[in-house]
């Protein structure tokens, strides 16, 4: 990391903004390298990754690998991809099951500070629904789905991907461009660009 970007990180790390919303406290998880090519943009750190402090480090992350072609070694290459939620921590648990969505301070406090700081970014993937808000903000339609399928219209910045957790499964079965239009040309921008 650069001197600015190595002070900024330390200031993310040691960010306590929302702590007394943080049910396992605060723990923030990324990865950042101004030599970074391509930056994921997900949405908030599960248990699994908050125990470990590896981001994409759950079945989520097996699947999105899976969606881009890349081992873990690739993935985790920082030099070449950096990897940023929307919120940084664990949001905690919906009383009907699943993670609460980020922290809505997380990023508006840190994410075009972050932008500044990889000025060799070729494409940014928007993973969910919460990245695409921030990111796109009016640009974004009415739905994920529409969102996603108007892919197109994003690039060559921004690349929308769905959230890969278990429960697009049935979402991929029932939009079937996406495996076959979609991901390939996520691949293959992926590859060209973090290769």
């Amino acid at each position: 990391m650069s001197g600015g970007l190595d002070a900024l990180a330390a200031r993310m790390r040691a960010c306590r903004v929302c702590e007394a919303h943080l049910p396992l406290g605060p723990n923030p998880v990324f990865r950042l390298s101004a030599t970074a090519r391509l930056l994921i943009i997900g949405q908030a750190p599960g248990t699994r990754v908050h125990a470990t402090g590896i981001p994409w480090n759950d079945r989520s992350g097996d699947r999105l690998r899976q969606w881009l072609d890349l081992g873990r070694d690739g993935f985790y290459n920082a030099a070449r991809i950096a990897i940023l939620p929307t919120g940084l921590c664990y949001p905690g648990r919906l009383p009907r099951g699943g993670d609460r969505p980020p922290r809505p301070e997380c990023a508006p406090l840190w994410h075009q500070a972050v932008l500044e700081h990889l000025p060799d970014l070729g494409l940014v993937l928007l993973v969910g629904s919460h990245a695409q808000a921030h990111h796109l903000g009016a640009r974004r339609k009415a739905t994920l789905t529409a969102t996603v399928a108007a892919w197109r219209d994003y690039l060559p910045r921004f690349l929308v991907l769905p959230h890969p957790s278990w429960r697009t499964i049935a979402w991929e079965a029932k939009n079937p461009w996406f495996a076959a239009e979609l991901l390939p040309e996520a691949r293959r921008l992926v590859a060209g660009i973090a290769g």
